[in-house]
């Protein structure tokens, strides 16, 4: 059997296609390689950006085979926090709307939707429905959003727990990391810039521990942070406040002189980029975190260029050290800058050419492709 080859395939994500690509853009991509085609269906436009249609469908300029969805509700979409039963009435006759215009039979419906804006008792029955959760589910919306599902992959084995009242198939399968991450590496110009440490992803996100950032940065004036991802929220696709409190922390990290903020760059852009630093960081309060600290799709990518992650306390990596450079603590991140400065102070030991290697070799076997390889597999055996 193969499971993903040739289908049409519905994908819902929370996130709208943009400039920065998360794991619902690269699975849309790769299923599309595939063979598939894939309909990415972006939130409703609720800024009503396009007046005049409610319903666009245009091909995406990366694959032949992807096709975004851009919509708009009738409705106002606040319904939702007021009438739940209304708003899910006229959401299923959206949903009608939606797949007329898509003009196919679909085979998969593939939502990593926590929203539950699209349940999936509204698609045809012979659809097979997988419910992709890669983000924590913080309330019950979240939870209600399987319901209907034929089966559920995740990131975390702590997320599918939280499903565990579903009678169906639960996998855990890890992010993936795209190609352009993959590509061989060339001639490593790090070392001629002095110390150059890589952070990248959404500087507006509330959960970045913007105490322990600055403080790093301060305490290591000899280092050069290289920051790639939004702190404008006109650039990001991905969410993320730009509050009083956030506008003072974009001025803060400015005021140094050893950082530089890139903003968003196409994902070949950022991977040659990456392959020329010394090591990276990741800095979440876990407390605050979306994710909770469990797991996170950028850390394939560092692990990709062979080089040390330093970090707060990840699970999903807790008995890895030969991948990740972690504190262990859970409640906060005191020591993560002694940490940082403890890595950076022998880093030619942690970046030895035997460090690098596994490092690739792990990222190597996380490529969506084979992640996909995986999902397809356990859809062959489970017959579905």
């Amino acid at each position: 059997m193969h499971a993903l080859k040739n289908k049409t395939i519905l994908l819902i994500s929370p996130q709208s296609w943009g400039k920065m690509f998360i794991s619902k853009h690269h699975y849309a991509i790769e299923l599309a390689k595939m063979g598939n085609t894939v309909f990415y269906l972006n939130p409703p436009d609720d800024k009503k950006k396009r007046p005049s249609k409610k319903i666009l469908i245009e091909q995406s300029p990366l694959h032949k085979n992807l096709f975004l969805i851009h919509h708009r509700l009738s409705f106002p979409y606040d319904i939702k926090f007021h009438f739940i039963s209304l708003f899910h009435k006229l959401m299923k006759s959206h949903i009608r709307k939606l797949l007329r215009n898509i003009g196919k039979p679909i085979d998969i419906v593939w939502s990593f939707d926590l929203g539950n804006l699209y349940p999936f008792a509204f698609f045809p029955e012979h659809a097979l429905k997988i419910f992709h959760p890669v983000d924590e589910p913080l309330n019950p919306v979240a939870i209600d959003s399987a319901k209907g599902a034929g089966i559920i992959f995740s990131v975390t084995t702590e997320i599918l727990e939280k499903y565990k009242e579903y009678p169906v198939p639960k996998y855990c399968i890890n992010h993936g990391v795209s190609e352009e991450f993959l590509q061989p590496r060339g001639m490593d110009q790090s070392a001629k810039n002095g110390t150059r440490v890589g952070f990248s992803g959404n500087l507006l996100r509330p959960d970045i521990d913007r105490e322990a950032l600055l403080r790093i940065i301060e305490e290591n004036p000899a280092v050069v942070f290289e920051c790639w991802g939004s702190y404008k929220t006109s650039e990001s696709n991905i969410g993320g406040s730009e509050n009083e409190g956030t506008k003072k922390f974009i001025q803060d990290l400015l005021s140094f002189k050893n950082i530089r903020l890139h903003g968003v760059v196409p994902t070949a852009d950022l991977a040659r980029a990456f392959r020329e630093m010394d090591a990276f960081l990741v800095c979440y309060d876990v407390q605050k975190d979306q994710s909770k600290g469990t797991n996170y799709h950028k850390i394939l990518e560092y692990i990709s260029t062979g080089k040390v992650t330093i970090a707060n306390n990840i699970s999903t990596y807790g008995n890895r050290a030969d991948l990740v450079q972690m504190v262990q603590q859970r409640e906060h991140n005191h020591h993560l800058p002694e940490l940082f400065k403890q890595v950076i102070s022998h880093l030619d030991d942690f970046n030895n050419a035997a460090n690098q290697e596994k490092r690739m070799a792990f990222a190597r076997d996380n490529a969506y492709i084979r992640q996909l390889e995986r999902i397809e597999s356990i859809l062959d055996v489970q017959n579905i």
